[in-house]
């Protein structure tokens, strides 16, 4: 009994702190990583801004790879954007898994989000959440010269060369979605809802937690049998 509620306290800090949870109590074991708010990467953010910090998301990408007993990873996003850099470095871990791994957006996947939820081998979002892309964008002092718009260039090339490469948008049609003038008011970019950003190809289904939970089994299942 004693150990039971130890690893029960366990769990609690381990949601607490990292927001995160390993679940060992399924068919599968499988590692629950949630990526909410604003990615934080090398400015700190102000304490009221709620965010998920880069240098706690890599360890722990790194541990559920090389780790025994885990045999999935299920990423579960809400974000509403921040550090370009950080998150698609995490979305770059991310793909590069072998562990099968299975993204879920819920209420938003906005701006960064939306490398991070291209990055696991399959992507479902809520019916009732959204996908927000736009080109990048920076606060603070912007220097007017050619070669900061060469630098935003590319790094908004290397955004949608590795959103191409993880999904079934093109390219081009990414670019077109991005760039679109008539549908926000004051601003450049799509609000695609959970419906439209499958049929875009940008995710591949729509999804619960029990489908998404499922899906993630039918990955490990296949990758057992190899």
């Amino acid at each position: 009994m004693s150990e039971e509620k130890n690893s029960k306290n366990e769990k609690r800090e381990e949601i607490k702190e990292m927001g995160s949870i390993s679940s060992f109590d399924g068919k599968h074991k499988i590692y629950c990583l949630t990526i909410i708010g604003e990615i934080e990467g090398h400015n700190v953010l102000p304490e009221q801004n709620k965010t998920t910090k880069y240098e706690h998301v890599i360890p722990q990408l790194v541990a559920v790879e090389e780790s025994d007993e885990i045999e999935g990873l299920l990423i579960i996003l809400n974000t509403v954007g921040g550090d370009v850099e950080a998150g698609l470095a995490i979305a770059e871990l991310i793909s590069g898994m072998k562990k099968p791994t299975v993204s879920f957006v819920l209420g938003g996947g906005h701006s960064i989000g939306v490398p991070l939820a291209v990055s696991a081998k399959r992507s479902y979002i809520a019916p009732s959440a959204t996908m927000t892309v736009h080109p990048v964008r920076t606060n603070g002092l912007v220097i007017g010269v050619p070669q900061m718009m060469n630098h935003f260039a590319k790094m908004q090339s290397r955004i949608t060369d590795f959103v191409a490469r993880n999904s079934k948008v093109s390219s081009e049609r990414f670019t077109e979605l991005i760039m679109n003038t008539g549908e926000m008011v004051t601003d450049v970019g799509s609000v695609l809802s959970g419906e439209k950003a499958v049929k875009e190809g940008l995710i591949d289904e729509i999804g619960s937690l029990s489908t998404v939970i499922e899906g993630l089994y039918d990955l490990i299942e296949q990758k057992n049998k190899a």
